[in-house]
Formats: C-alpha cells, sequence, structure tokens
C-alpha cells in the first residue's frame, strides 16, 4: 500500500497544484475566502476513479447496505491521532492554498493566521462537524479525533453551531459567511455544504459501533441531543447534489491520506455512493 500511495501521491499532488494555483487569493479579513468555491471538474474525474482499482476495488459495483459495509470496512483501515496532534494536522489539511502561514476557517470562509489557535476571541479551534455530543464521544482517539470531520472553525462561530443538527433556514450568523442558525439546527454557508454532508455521511460509515464507539447514523430529524444520530438526512443529501466536492476538498481529502490518517473520505472520491446507499 506504501508503495501505491507514493506513486498517486506524486500524480495526484501535481494535479492539485496545478488546480490550485489557479484559485483566487482569499481576503484575510472577515470576508470569506474563496479557495473552498472554486470547482475542479478535471480533478474531480481523475479522483473519483483513481483508487478504483486498489483502495475501493472491494466497494466497485456494490450498492446498499453492501456498499457500505465494505466501505466501513475499508476505511476503518486508518492511522489514529491524539487530539492535541490534530492541531498541527488541521494546519495541513487545512491550509490557505494562497497564504502557506494561514488556514480557512470551514463556515465562514475567512482565512487566519495558523498561529492564533486556542479558545479566545479572535482565534479558530477545532470543530466536531459531527458533533462530539451525538453518541458522547467527546474528544476520545477514534471519533473524537477524526481529522476527516474536524476543521477549523471560528470560536465563536463555532460556539453558536454548538451541537445544532443542520438543516435549511434561520437568522444570518454574524461574521458566519453566509451561514444561518435557529434553536435546533444549523446552516452553513453555501461553499460548503457539501463538504459537511460529506464529512457527516463519512462519519456514518466509519463509526457503526463494532470499536467501543457508538453506531453513528443520519437520521430524517434535528433535535437529536446526545443520541447517536444526526439529521437531516433529506437535506444533507441535496447538499451534497448542490455542492459538488471542489478542489480544496479534494487536496484535503489527499493530505489526510497521504501523511495522516491513511484513509480516504469515500464521498468525496465518489458522491454519488451518497445516493446508492442512503
Amino acid at each position: 500500500m506504501l508503495a501505491i500511495r507514493t506513486r498517486r501521491r506524486k500524480a495526484v499532488v501535481l494535479a492539485t497544484a496545478a488546480v490550485l494555483a489557479g484559485l483566487t487569493a482569499p481576503s484575510l479579513t472577515a470576508s470569506p475566502a474563496t479557495a473552498t468555491t472554486t470547482t475542479a471538474t478535471t480533478n474531480t474525474a481523475t479522483t473519483n476513479t483513481d483508487y478504483d482499482d486498489t483502495y475501493y476495488k472491494d466497494a466497485i459495483g456494490k450498492t446498499g447496505a453492501s456498499l457500505k459495509s465494505s466501505l466501513h470496512t475499508i476505511i476503518s483501515d486508518q492511522t489514529k491521532l491524539s487530539y492535541s496532534a490534530v492541531w498541527d494536522a488541521l494546519k495541513a489539511t487545512d491550509e490557505d492554498p494562497d497564504n502557506s502561514g494561514n488556514v480557512i476557517l470551514l463556515y465562514s470562509g475567512v482565512s487566519r493566521s495558523k498561529s492564533l489557535n486556542g479558545g479566545d476571541t479572535g482565534d479558530w479551534n477545532r470543530e466536531h462537524v459531527w458533533a462530539k455530543s451525538h453518541g458522547d464521544f467527546g474528544t476520545s482517539t477514534g471519533p473524537g479525533t477524526d481529522i476527516h470531520h474536524l476543521r477549523p472553525s471560528d470560536v465563536r462561530v463555532n460556539s453558536v453551531r454548538g451541537n445544532k443538527d443542520f438543516d435549511n433556514g434561520g437568522s444570518a450568523v454574524s461574521e458566519g459567511g453566509g451561514s444561518l442558525t435557529d434553536s435546533d439546527s444549523f446552516e452553513p454557508r453555501d461553499a460548503v455544504k457539501g463538504d459537511v454532508a460529506r464529512m457527516i455521511f463519512y462519519m456514518a460509515v466509519r463509526y457503526e459501533g463494532g470499536d467501543g464507539f457508538a453506531d453513528l447514523e443520519v437520521n430524517g430529524q434535528v433535535g437529536n441531543g446526545s443520541n447517536p444520530y444526526i439529521g437531516k438526512l433529506s437535506v444533507l443529501k441535496a447538499w451534497n447534489d448542490e455542492d459538488p466536492p471542489d478542489a480544496f476538498e479534494e487536496h484535503r481529502n489527499q493530505v489526510v491520506y497521504d501523511d495522516y490518517q491513511h484513509n480516504r473520505n469515500p464521498f468525496i472520491d465518489h458522491p454519488e455512493w451518497v445516493e446508492s446507499i442512503w
């Protein structure tokens, strides 16, 4: 697997670098960065098939529960990080392609200095997109430290999201880049709606209850509280369709695979598998 990963890395890094070179430079103020909004159609075609005859070979051709089971087996083979190690990992996975000293914040789209990681106003922290209280896994090594769903987020915006489920509607989140919220749900900005959906679907496949953690599942409601569920399924499926993977998301998936966990988010490589399973 290491030899395959090394060969694939060279090809993907070159292709990704070419795409990222054309991205518009994101703002260094509170305005949303554009690095997460550019769709790289040529790179998507490559990424969708690049691992089909190796990494995904046992899943190709399957659908429904059989596909979900195969993907679970494949992506469960991973290197696990400590919660403290997540800080440095996010500085690499979410690096601003136009400013290597910054990261792109998930919900607001702001480009912020890597050094401003912490818990104070103006800092960025480690957002669990699958809220850690949904299944009560906290920051335990495993789902609590899985960087496929941990992303840099502005401290205050992260607090507004809290552990709310995902749905459409609500009032504008101040400096949230277009995100909305109400009493029981959160709607991220348009440019990352698909990213959020694919992270949620990854978690529902990766954590099936067989490794000491809760069986995480996506359901059709909001207000799930501490239950191991997150909704709203119909909305997340729509977001996956409306906001396909872009160059930033694909590059992030590759960095996680090459340098950190050595597993992939299959729904970034094959967004159509969401409909096949759910």
